[in-house]
C-alpha cells in the first residue's frame, strides 16, 4: 500500500507512511525509536501494546482505539509512530486545537487508507462539536455532515475506511467521559527512572555520533526532570559546550558545567521551579496560595505552571495541592536551602512582635 508523494494532508496534518527500513535524518527524528524493541522504559505500557499489536496482526484486523496520557515528552507520539511501524500502516498526525470544525475532521477522515492510524495530540482540547461527529466515527466509521443551512440543510454521510484513533492528553479529566469510554487501551506513561534514562542518554549519543563517558551520561540522566524529550535537549546542549569548552568529550565535569550553566540543579529543578519553590516560601509562608496568584507574582501563564512545572515538582514531593491552594512540603524547603521550622518560627515571632 503505497502513498502518493503528490498527496496534501489536510489543514494541520503531518502523513508519515512509515517503514522499518525508513529513517529519517533530522536530528529530533533520528533519535525516536522504530519498533518496540528499541523503546526503553514504560514496560507494562508495551507490554499491552505488543499484545494488541500481535492479535491484530494474526488477524489480519486494524488496531483498536488507544489512549495515551501522561506528562509531556515520555513519549506518547513516538509510540504512535511505532505502532506504525509495527503494523505497516500509515501514521497522519494533527493536534485536537487544530481540527475547529466537523469539516476539518471528515478531511482527516476520508484521507485514511484501511488500518491507517490517526493520532490527535492533545485530545483533550479538541471543540465539543467536533467530538460529537468522533463518535459516530470511532464506533461505526462513518461521519454525517451537514450541508447548507436553513431549508436547503441536509445530511450526508460518508463512510470511511477502518482506522485506528491514537489519541494523547496531558489532562486525563478534562476528557468527557463518553470519548474516554470509546478507547479499548487507555494507558499512562509516567515519568522515566534514572537508569532508563542513562540508557537513553547513551543510546542518543551513540547516534549522533558523540564521545560520552558513563558518568556524563548519569549526570544529565539525573537532571533530566525523568523526561527523555529534557535528557535529548540536555545531551545538544552538553555536547555543544564540551566542544566550546573542552575537547568534544561529554565527561562528569563537562556536563556538570553545562547543566550549571543552563541552572538546572541536582534535582532537575532549573530556574522557573526554583522561583515557584521560593515564591510560596518566601511571599506566602509556604502557602497555600491559589493558582491564579501564584501565576500573577511569577509572571507566568497558570497553563505552564499547571502543565510544565507542578507535576514534576508533585511527583518529587517538594509541592501538594490542596483544597486552598499550593503548598510546600518540607522537601520543597530544603530544595532551595531553607528550614520550614525556622522559618515558621520567623514568622511566628515577627506576628507576635507586630501585635
Amino acid at each position: 500500500m503505497e502513498n502518493s508523494t503528490s498527496e496534501i494532508p489536510p489543514k494541520g496534518m503531518s502523513f508519515i507512511r512509515t517503514s522499518l527500513n525508513e529513517k529519517d535524518t533530522t536530528s529530533d527524528n533520528k533519535l525516536r525509536p522504530l519498533d518496540f524493541s528499541d523503546f526503553t522504559g514504560q514496560e507494562k505500557t508495551l507490554e499491552r501494546l505488543r499484545i494488541i499489536v500481535g492479535a491484530a496482526r494474526a488477524r489480519g484486523d486494524a488496531l483498536s482505539h488507544i489512549l495515551f496520557s501522561g506528562p509531556p515528552g515520555l513519549g506518547k507520539t513516538t509510540l504512535a509512530l511505532i505502532l506504525g511501524n509495527e503494523m505497516e500502516r500509515g501514521v497522519r498526525i494533527t493536534s485536537g486545537p487544530i481540527i475547529e470544525k466537523p469539516g476539518d475532521l471528515a478531511g482527516l477522515l476520508t484521507n485514511l487508507e484501511y488500518g491507517d492510524i490517526l493520532f490527535i495530540d492533545e485530545i483533550h482540547r479538541i471543540s465539543k462539536t467536533v467530538e460529537e461527529y468522533l463518535y459516530s466515527a470511532m464506533e461505526d466509521y462513518r461521519i454525517d455532515i451537514m450541508i447548507d443551512q436553513g431549508p436547503n440543510a441536509r445530511s450526508v454521510r460518508l463512510n470511511i475506511p477502518r482506522f485506528t484513533l491514537v489519541g494523547a492528553t496531558t489532562r486525563m479529566g478534562m476528557l468527557t467521559a463518553p470519548l474516554r469510554s470509546r478507547f479499548t487501551l487507555q494507558t499512562r506513561l509516567d515519568y522515566y527512572d534514572h537508569s532508563d534514562l542513562t540508557k537513553i542518554v547513551l543510546r542518543s549519543c551513540h547516534i549522533l555520533d558523540i564521545d560520552t563517558h558513563p558518568n556524563g551520561a548519569k549526570e544529565i540522566a539525573g537532571r533530566a526532570r525523568g523526561t527523555p524529550r529534557v535528557a535529548n535537549n540536555l545531551v545538544m546542549f552538553a555536547r555543544d559546550y564540551a566542544q566550546q569548552r573542552g575537547d568534544g568529550v561529554i565527561t562528569l565535569e563537562m556536563a556538570k558545567a553545562a547543566l550549571e550553566l543552563l541552572e538546572i540543579d541536582d534535582n532537575g529543578l532549573d530556574e522557573m521551579d526554583k522561583r515557584l519553590l521560593r515564591t510560596i516560601a518566601e511571599n506566602y509562608q509556604g502557602g497555600p496560595v491559589g493558582l491564579n496568584s501564584l501565576a500573577v507574582a511569577l509572571g507566568e501563564e497558570e497553563g505552564t505552571l499547571a502543565e510544565v512545572h507542578e507535576p514534576y515538582l508533585i511527583q518529587k514531593g517538594l509541592l501538594q495541592r490542596t483544597p486552598q491552594g499550593r503548598s510546600l512540603t518540607p522537601k520543597g524547603f530544603q530544595a532551595i536551602g531553607l528550614n520550614h521550622l525556622a522559618l515558621k518560627e520567623n514568622i511566628d515571632s515577627q506576628q507576635r512582635f507586630d501585635i
